[in-house]
């Protein structure tokens, strides 16, 4: 049942037992046929005032509404303000929650899933047809329903910019399913791989996704909405026989331009058999048509494949090893497709071959984000040292990143940046920046040990902070290592900590201060070591005390702050008490020094604290006699106390000086005499006894 009664239904309730005593008044005077009459009609007329949805706003407009569903509780909320904004304001609860037509109130709580067909009939049977309607039919956890992509209460019209099947969010509302990495894309077969990733280069994705296009083909204009199909299935839209009818809805006349262009028979791959769009159109990653003319990668090999064949301008190699190529990533890709410039009605086919091969043709949005960079740039200028596409992915035998052997997969990223960045390579050579020993920081860094030590392939690499394609130094604002973006950057792996900094006192949506602290900062870039390391914990004193100086001062007056200084690591550090990454104003209720807060932040290593404990001046200090005046007066006072003391003890003593060595002297005399005495006495008896002896 739901956990909130509300007085309405009581009402309901009281008004039933009135009507069944009237009915049972009635049927005594005018029996029981004439009396079943009236109570329909009264009944009837309960009903629909029962079921109108001002009736079921009155308990599920309250947020802290919940029920139960499969044995989980969940929230029923439904807000009636925001709910009447929606496509579906007007339409009446129970014309989707049909199992509430006849139902007491408050009612149960496991509802059949709301029914659209009520209204959507064509679609409901289209769905039901098509590989996801029939996925749901037969159990499957993963099928989607129409909840899944067009919300439930909060639906709004295809035509809105909100709403999750305007064409601009279709890709994005589509790879939450068939993105790489997802449920369905990890435990069901789909022939297609990089679907959402291919579509957003290939042409019909730039028009969509960066021009704003919305005239531009998304995922439901060439699979339907609702009548997906699998690409074998006869009905399906991308059926080979009905691909030029899906794509003639935009490309009109496209048989008439074809044919001005193309000579058909270079295209069939068997004889009579017309090609289809998605044979020289390749799907999701429609971006250039790569014309082969009738040359086949073994016309290639029969002089590539000869270890001996070098270029006649430079004397560089030009052979090509055809294991590497059938293993590589482009094994699928034809040599004239990325050498397009060869003829094939040459005597030698690529000696027309002008141009370097260019990659963008087929990965643009890479090639933009490269010609961006300080690599891009540099190799706009033809600068000897800017690398290029295949240095780092290579040439024929290029391999995925999630291939072990690829220089570009997460263990092999160090070294192959290191090539160039590693100190007296050509990178760290022409580096006019602070950071050095780039590689080798990196390399004993937490990062570094997680990838290289521990083989932990998720943990950050040199492109995870400086991106692939699109490094650029930290002072350029778009940077991914710019100050403004080190918390977004990141934030991608460290989950959380970027919104509880963006919150926190040293952001620059809270702070108007200008030199803000980022990440770095605090962690350093390449050197980052674990937050519970004894070298941490030390070092980070150090940190806040660049910035905030004559506050390190008073803290290291402090007992903390002295015995911290003795490298004892266990007192507490500026963090302990203010936070990491939430640091917040003490006169903020959720700073960590807030009053509501500060005698918890005490008692993590004070256990019996108490709020008398709490109220101590933890940066207090003789200095400031406006903001401290009785320890200033009480220091000073102590002070001048302690120097008086020993100013009368030395006048004293220099004063007690003269009398002190003339007593000395008169004493030394009075001994020195009484000395002679002794003597003399001492002769004039021997004398005597000498006398006596003669």
């Amino acid at each position: 049942m739901l956990k909130k009664k509300n007085s309405k239904k009581l009402l309901r309730n009281l008004i039933s037992r009135l009507v069944q005593g009237f009915h049972f008044y009635i049927s005594i005077i005018c029996g029981n046929f004439f009396s079943s009459i009236i109570l329909l009609f009264l009944l009837f007329s309960f009903k629909t005032v029962a079921q109108d949805n001002s009736d079921c706003f009155g308990c599920h407009d309250d947020e802290s509404l919940t029920g139960t569903r499969n044995g989980r509780t969940i929230s029923v909320f439904v807000g009636e303000k925001k709910f009447t904004q929606f496509i579906h304001g007007q339409v009446p609860c129970i014309g989707c929650h049909v199992d509430l037509k006849d139902a007491e109130f408050p009612h149960e709580d496991d509802l059949k899933p709301a029914t659209c067909n009520g209204c959507h009939q064509t679609e409901q049977e289209q769905h039901a047809k098509s590989l996801h309607g029939k996925a749901l039919a037969r159990g499957d956890n993963l099928a989607p329903t129409c909840k899944t992509c067009h919300g439930s209460h909060e639906i709004l019209p295809a035509d809105n910019p909100k709403s999750s099947v305007y064409p601009m969010k279709i890709p994005f509302l589509c790879g939450r399913c068939h993105q790489e990495g997802t449920k369905v894309q990890k435990q069901r077969t789909i022939h297609q791989d990089h679907i959402i990733e291919n579509f957003s280069e290939s042409i019909h994705g730039e028009g969509l996704l960066k021009k704003g296009l919305v005239v531009a083909p998304n995922c439901a204009s060439c699979h339907t909405p609702h009548s997906i199909l699998p690409h074998t299935d006869p009905a399906s839209s991308i059926a080979r026989k009905n691909i030029a009818s899906t794509c003639t809805k935009c490309h009109v006349m496209i048989e008439e331009v074809h044919r001005k262009i193309i000579k058909g028979e270079l295209w069939e791959k068997k004889s009579h058999i017309l090609p289809a769009c998605i044979d020289c159109h390749q799907p999701h990653k429609i971006r250039k048509v790569f014309y082969e003319l009738g040359m086949a990668n073994k016309d290639c090999m029969t002089c590539h494949q000869a270890e001996s064949i070098k270029s006649s301008k430079d004397g560089h190699s030009l052979y090509v090893v055809i294991n590497e190529y059938e293993l590589s990533i482009h094994n699928k890709t034809a040599c004239s497709q990325c050498h397009a410039e060869v003829n094939a009605s040459s005597v030698r086919p690529c000696e027309t071959i002008k141009q370097k091969v260019d990659c963008t043709s087929c990965h643009a949005e890479v090639g933009d984000e490269y010609k961006q960079s300080t690599h891009g740039m540099l190799a706009a200028k033809k600068d000897p040292n800017a690398p290029t596409c295949s240095e780092c992915h290579g040439t024929h035998g290029t391999l995925g990143k999630k291939d072990p052997a690829s220089p570009i997969f997460a263990t092999n990223i160090p070294k192959l940046c290191a090539s160039c960045h590693r100190e007296g390579e050509q990178a760290a050579v022409r580096y006019k920046g602070q950071e050095h020993q780039i590689i080798e920081s990196y390399t004993e860094s937490i990062h570094g040990k997680g990838l290289m030590k521990s083989g932990l392939t998720v943990t950050a690499t040199c492109t995870a902070c400086h991106t692939a394609h699109r490094e650029l130094p930290h002072t350029n604002e778009k940077s991914s290592v710019n100050a403004k973006n080190v918390a977004a950057t990141c934030g991608t792996c460290h989950h959380g900590i970027q919104e509880k900094f963006e919150k926190s006192i040293h952001s620059s949506k809270i702070s108007d201060s200008q030199n803000l602290p980022s990440c770095n900062d605090c962690h350093s870039a390449h050197k980052i070591k674990r937050a519970d390391s004894e070298g941490f914990k030390l070092h980070i004193m150090d940190q806040c005390g660049r910035c905030h100086v004559e506050i390190a001062k008073t803290y290291f007056d402090t007992y903390h702050g002295k015995v911290s200084q003795l490298g004892y690591t266990k007192t507490a550090k500026c963090y302990d008490c203010h936070g990491a990454h939430d640091i917040l104003s003490p006169s903020d209720p959720k700073s960590h020094l807030s009053r509501k807060n500060v005698l918890k932040t005490c008692q993590k290593c004070h256990e019996g604290a108490t709020r008398k404990f709490a109220g101590y001046f933890t940066h207090a200090t003789h200095h400031d006699p406006q903001k401290y005046p009785i320890l200033f007066w009480t220091f000073w006072g102590m002070t001048g106390l302690l120097v008086g003391t020993f100013f009368i003890a030395g006048v004293h003593t220099l004063l007690w000086l003269p009398r002190s060595l003339k007593w000395r002297r008169e004493l030394a005399k009075r001994i020195k005499d009484k000395e002679n005495l002794v003597n003399k006495t001492d002769l004039s008896e021997s004398k005597k006894e000498n006398g006596k002896n003669a």
